[in-house]
């Protein structure tokens, strides 16, 4: 299973990376929203996860166009700071299936991916 990570803090990139890796995933992770979209084209990945806030594309618009293109059955988790519930909800509305505040457990991350993987099945 393939998981693409838009992240624009590398530490938490690269724990995220680190988590999903050790738990069997083929991970790709990227530090900003176009280069999200990139990937996405390239290699559709079974599951996304975006922080909301990053450069060039928003986490937003990313969910936005996913889910208004030909991979729109891609579950996504969307990762937020705490007092962005208006975002969060904005999220929901585009289309996100689920999301964690940050900062957050790994191992809740890696049951919420399991799920959305096998209910995506």
């Amino acid at each position: 299973m393939k998981i693409l990570v838009a992240e624009d803090e590398p530490l938490m990139l690269l724990a995220i990376e680190g988590k999903l890796k050790n738990e069997g995933y083929e991970v790709t992770g990227v530090p900003d929203g176009r280069q999200a979209l990139m990937a996405v084209e390239q290699n559709l990945p079974d599951l996304i996860i975006t922080d909301i806030l990053m450069p060039y594309t928003s986490g937003l618009e990313l969910i936005s166009i996913v889910k208004s293109g030909t991979a729109r059955n891609i579950p996504i988790i969307v990762l937020s700071g705490i007092g962005e519930e208006d975002t969060v909800m904005e999220a929901f509305q585009l289309g996100a299936d689920d999301f964690l505040t940050k900062p957050f457990n790994p191992t809740e991350l890696t049951v919420r991916v399991k799920r959305l993987l096998k209910k995506s099945k």
